[in-house]
């Protein structure tokens, strides 16, 4: 996997997930109402193998904040937006991206640019047109189930999220 070079790495946590529900604990603690302003408008990359969890991650995440029924996958669709309480949220796969110039074509430079929650799933693919996330989770997987994650946060945002997490 190649990470894609943004701003410096302002704070780190590693987060073990033994199984599913431990994701989900992670998702529900970043969707905590003390969490909620510095959520709003954050942008998170998920980052990690085919596989590694990172759907999974954003289902649990828009179920902790009220989103009700089937969250899917955006990769062919590229966005699925979401609302919920007057926050706006996209979750975007940049999966099958093969020319980051799409990211124009697809209008996304306004999209990015609008307020609201970003959840980035192969963020690579659109480099260098996305702008640095907030936070960033490196989801790599291990025996079983389990999940280590590397929480960065890369802006002051980032860090206020990742000490929520902490808390």
């Amino acid at each position: 996997m190649t990470q894609m070079e943004h701003s410096p790495i302002l704070e780190t946590r590693r987060v073990d997930w033994p199984d599913e529900a431990a994701c989900a604990a992670t998702a529900a603690a970043l969707a905590r109402p003390a969490l909620r302003t510095a959520l709003q408008d954050a942008t998170l990359e998920l980052d990690g193998p085919l596989g590694a969890g990172k759907t999974t991650f954003v289902r649990h995440l828009l179920h902790a904040l009220g989103v009700q029924g089937r969250v899917k996958s955006p990769t062919y669709a590229v966005v699925e937006p979401y609302e919920i309480g007057g926050l706006r949220i996209g979750h975007f796969d940049f999966y099958r991206f093969d020319d980051p110039h799409e990211w124009e074509d697809a209008g996304l430079r306004e999209v990015f640019g609008a307020s609201g929650l970003k959840l980035v799933e192969w963020a690579e693919k659109a480099a260098p047109l996305l702008p640095a996330p907030d936070l960033r989770l490196v989801i790599a997987p291990r025996e079983g189930t389990a999940r280590e994650v590397r929480v960065d946060a890369l802006t002051p945002r980032g860090v206020e999220l990742i000490m929520g997490l902490a808390a």
